[in-house]
C-alpha cells in the first residue's frame, strides 16, 4: 500500500495597479515572474513521474497579461533610463529601493551589489544626500544588479546573455541593462502557455482563487468573525455582499477558462478561509474540490488532532471530507511550514530526507495534503530552493512508497465516504480571521468599504441603466486580502503606504466612475501613522507676503510653518514628488500657502494644482496652470458642489503662492483646518502634497501674534 501525497503551490500577487495614477506602484509580479512561476515548472519538468499541482490567483494573472499588453511598474521605469539621465529624485528612489532582495541569498553573492549596498548602509540617512555620494556607473550597476537577483539562478545558467553578465558582475552598460528587462519581459510571456502546456500534459493540476484573493467568510458577513472571535473588536458597520462573495468565485472561473481552455476543478480559497456559506457558494460554482487547514477540520469535528507536532489519529487528517457535494481537503500544517518557513536553513537533501521520514512516521495510506505559498520561500533558500526542488522531486520520483497525485486525481480514484456536518469558520492561520479584522485599522477598512459600496449600490438604484461594470470591479479589488494583511500589528513592509493609498484610491475610483465626488474621509489614511502629517518648522508669527509668485524676501515667509516634502511619506513616493518645500501660514485675515518647484517651471505646463480642504468642511480650490490667473472655490453642501467665488490671489512663477481669505472658505478662528494640495495632468494625479496624509493648520485668535512673542 502507498501513501498518497499531494502537494499544491498557491501562487498569488495583490493587484498593485494605482487607477489613479494609471500605473503599478509595486513591481513584484514581474519580479516574481522573473523569479519563480517559470522556473517552478521547468525544475519539475526534469522528473515528469512527480505530479504537483498549482494555484494560480487570477489577481495575478491578470497582471502578467497587463505587462505582456505593455503596462509596466515604476521600477521597471526608472531602471530604464540612463543612468547619467537620472535626476535627483530618481537618483535616490533607486538608492533607497532597489536593494530590496533577501541580502544574504541576493546581494552578499554578488560583490559588486554586497560593495554598494556597504557604500549606502544597511542602516542609512537621507537618500538624496546619499545618491550624491553615488557615480553614474555605480547607479548603473544598481540598476542592473537588483534586476538580475531577481532573475531565477536556473534562467541565469541556461541563458548565455544572462550567464555572462552575472559573470561580467560590474560596469554594466546601458545596452546591457536594457537587454537584461527585455529578458524580464521575454520571461513573462512564457508563464501562461506553459503552465497551459504542462497541465493539458497531466503532470500538473491547475487550480483557482477567487478573483481578488477576497476572505470571502467576511465579504459574505464580516461579523462572521464573531464565531471563531468571541472577544474580537468588530467594526462599526456590518459588512454583508454574498452577491459579492459569489462574484469572486464566478469571475475566477470563467477568467480561468478563458485563459487556460477548461474549467478548474478545485478552488484554494483565499487563505484558506472557509465558512459554511462559502463551501455553498463554491458548489454552486461547479467546483468539485477545495482545501484548507488542519485547524479548520479539528474545530469542525470538535476533536484535537496532534499532541505538539505529532498527529493522534493521522487517518483523521490524511483523507478528504465532504460538505455540500464538495470535496474537502485540510492541509498537514506541520509539514507544509516546514517547507515554507524551516528547511531553507537546512542542507537541502538533510531537508528533504527530513519531509518524507516525517510522512512515513505518520503513515502508510490515505492522502497526505502539503499547502502553501509557491513563491516567497524560495529567496530564503540557497540557489532560491533549486537544490531542495530538485532533490525533493528525485526522492519522489524514486520512492516506491510515496506516490505524487494531484487532488482531483485522487477523489477520481478513491470514493469520499466521510461527510461533514458543520465547518467551523476560519483561515489557514489561527483558524480564525484576525488578520483582517479586530484591530482598529482593519476594522476602519471595513467601514470605508462599507460605506462605499452602500453608496454604490443606492447609486445604481436611482441610475438602473448605466453601465457601473468599471465601479463595480474597484470594490471587488478593494475586497482583496491584501490590504488588511498590512493594516493593524501583525506584518511589516517597508511599504505600508502604498498599499493604503492604492486601497483607498481605488475606493476613490468608485466615486469617480459614477461621475460623483469621492467624500473627505477617503482622503484620509488608514494607517495610523501616516494620517496627520506634523511640519518640520511651526509658525512662528502672521505673514503678510506679496502673491507674485516669486520669492521676494528673505522675511516675506520666514514666521511661516514648513514642511521638506522630499522627508515625507513612503519610499514609493519620493520618486515622483515635484515640489520640495511646502509653506502655509497665516494673518488675522487669511490662510497662505506655497509650493516650491524642484525643476524648471515649464515642466509644470498644463497642469491643475487642486487644493482640497476636508474639515470643518469640504472645500475645494481649483487652478489651472495654462488657463488663467483665477483660481475657483467650491464649497459642498449636501453632497452638491457649489461654486463660492473666484479668487485672483493666486500666482505661479518661481514658486506657487496663494492667499484664502477666511471669510471666503467660510472658517473661523480657532477652527482647525485638514488640507492638502494634488497636481493633475490629464485627469490623472501625478503629485501630492504632503505625499500622504493631510496637513492640520489651526487657525490662529487675533492676539497669535502677541502670544508667540511672549
Amino acid at each position: 500500500m502507498s501513501i498518497s501525497l499531494a502537494i499544491l503551490w498557491h501562487m498569488h500577487q495583490p493587484y498593485y495597479h494605482d487607477t489613479l495614477k494609471n500605473k503599478f506602484m509595486l513591481p513584484w509580479v514581474r519580479l516574481h515572474a522573473t523569479k519563480d512561476y517559470l522556473d517552478m515548472l521547468l525544475i519539475l519538468k526534469n522528473f515528469p513521474q512527480v505530479k504537483v499541482s498549482f494555484n494560480l490567483v487570477p489577481s495575478l494573472l491578470k497582471q502578467l497579461k497587463e505587462y505582456e499588453a505593455g503596462i509596466t511598474d515604476i521600477f521597471f521605469e526608472y531602471s530604464l533610463i540612463p543612468a547619467e539621465e537620472l535626476n535627483e529624485e530618481q537618483k535616490a528612489f533607486i538608492i533607497e529601493n532597489f536593494f530590496l532582495a533577501n541580502w544574504k541569498t541576493m546581494v552578499e553573492p554578488f560583490p559588486r551589489y554586497k560593495e554598494l549596498l556597504e557604500k549606502r548602509g544597511k542602516i542609512y540617512g537621507d537618500p538624496l544626500k546619499l545618491s550624491k555620494k553615488f557615480t553614474s556607473q555605480e547607479l548603473r550597476d544598481l540598476q542592473t544588479l537588483f534586476n538580475l537577483v531577481w532573475i531565477d539562478p536556473l534562467h541565469r545558467q541556461q541563458d548565455l546573455f544572462l550567464k555572462e553578465l552575472q559573470k561580467k558582475g560590474a560596469n554594466f552598460s546601458e545596452e546591457e541593462k536594457k537587454l537584461l528587462l527585455e529578458k524580464h519581459l521575454e520571461l513573462i510571456k512564457q508563464i501562461i502557455p506553459a503552465y497551459k502546456e504542462m497541465a493539458l500534459s497531466g503532470q500538473i493540476e491547475l487550480t483557482v482563487s477567487p478573483f481578488y484573493h477576497p476572505i470571502l467568510p467576511l465579504i459574505y458577513d464580516n461579523y462572521k468573525a464573531k464565531e471563531c472571535m468571541p472577544l474580537v473588536k468588530l467594526p462599526q458597520y456590518n459588512f454583508q455582499a454574498p452577491e459579492d462573495a459569489e462574484a469572486q468565485i464566478n469571475k475566477a472561473v470563467v477568467y480561468f477558462e478563458e485563459l487556460f481552455g477548461f474549467k478548474p476543478q478545485g478552488m484554494w480559497p483565499s487563505e484558506g478561509a472557509v465558512s459554511e456559506e462559502i463551501i455553498r457558494l463554491i458548489s454552486k460554482a461547479g467546483i468539485k474540490w477545495t482545501a484548507t487547514d488542519e485547524e479548520i477540520l479539528a474545530k469542525s469535528i470538535n476533536e484535537n488532532l496532534r499532541t505538539g507536532d505529532k498527529l493522534i489519529n493521522p487517518s483523521i487528517l490524511y483523507q478528504p471530507y465532504e460538505f455540500e457535494e464538495v470535496k474537502i481537503f485540510f492541509r498537514d500544517r506541520v509539514l507544509s511550514d516546514l517547507i515554507g518557513f524551516v528547511y531553507s536553513n537546512w542542507e537541502p537533501q538533510k531537508a528533504v530526507n527530513d519531509f518524507l521520514k516525517r510522512i512515513r512516521n505518520s503513515t502508510n495510506s490515505g492522502v497526505v495534503s502539503v499547502i502553501l505559498d509557491g513563491e516567497n520561500a524560495w529567496e530564503y533558500y540557497e540557489n532560491d530552493g533549486e537544490e531542495f526542488l530538485k532533490k525533493l522531486y528525485e526522492s519522489l520520483q524514486k520512492s516506491k512508497d510515496i506516490k505524487t497525485v494531484t487532488f482531483s486525481e485522487y477523489i477520481q480514484e478513491n470514493p469520499v465516504t466521510k461527510k461533514l456536518k458543520k465547518i467551523f469558520p476560519g483561515s489557514w492561520i489561527g483558524a480564525n480571521f484576525s488578520i483582517w479584522i479586530g484591530h482598529e485599522e482593519d476594522n476602519l477598512a471595513w467601514d470605508y468599504l462599507y460605506k462605499v459600496r452602500k453608496d454604490l449600490v443606492s447609486f445604481q438604484k436611482e441610475n438602473p441603466d448605466k453601465n457601473l461594470s468599471e465601479a463595480w470591479e474597484q470594490i471587488y479589488i478593494s475586497e482583496g486580502s491584501d490590504w488588511n494583511w498590512w493594516y493593524g500589528d501583525e506584518h511589516y513592509t517597508e511599504t505600508k503606504d502604498v498599499f493604503d493609498e492604492i486601497y483607498r484610491h481605488n475606493l476613490i475610483s468608485v466615486y469617480l466612475k459614477t461621475g460623483k465626488e469621492p467624500p473627505a474621509f477617503l482622503y484620509v489614511p488608514i494607517s495610523k501613522k501616516i494620517r496627520e502629517i506634523k511640519p518640520e518648522v511651526e509658525p512662528k508669527g502672521f505673514i503678510y507676503p506679496k502673491i507674485d509668485g516669486k520669492v521676494t524676501g528673505y522675511f516675506e515667509w520666514l514666521e511661516a510653518g514648513r514642511f521638506n516634502l522630499q522627508r515625507i511619506g513612503g519610499s514609493m513616493h519620493k520618486s515622483e514628488s515635484l515640489f520640495s518645500y511646502f509653506y502655509y501660514g497665516f494673518n488675522r485675515q487669511s490662510l497662505f500657502l506655497r509650493l516650491d518647484p524642484k525643476f524648471s517651471i515649464k515642466d509644470y505646463t498644463d497642469m491643475t494644482i487642486q487644493i482640497q480642504i476636508i474639515e470643518p468642511k469640504r472645500i475645494k480650490i481649483i487652478y489651472e496652470t495654462m488657463v488663467n490667473q483665477l483660481a475657483k472655490i467650491f464649497i459642498q453642501e449636501n453632497e452638491t458642489w457649489i461654486k463660492k467665488d473666484e479668487i485672483d490671489s493666486v500666482a505661479f512663477d518661481e514658486i506657487l503662492e496663494i492667499e484664502l481669505p477666511f471669510n471666503v472658505i467660510e472658517i473661523k478662528q480657532e477652527e482647525n483646518i485638514c488640507i492638502f494640495i494634488e497636481i493633475l495632468k490629464n485627469s490623472y494625479l501625478i503629485d501630492r502634497a504632503p505625499i500622504v496624509g493631510f496637513i492640520k493648520i489651526h487657525v490662529p485668535p487675533p492676539d497669535f501674534d502677541k502670544l508667540m512673542w511672549f
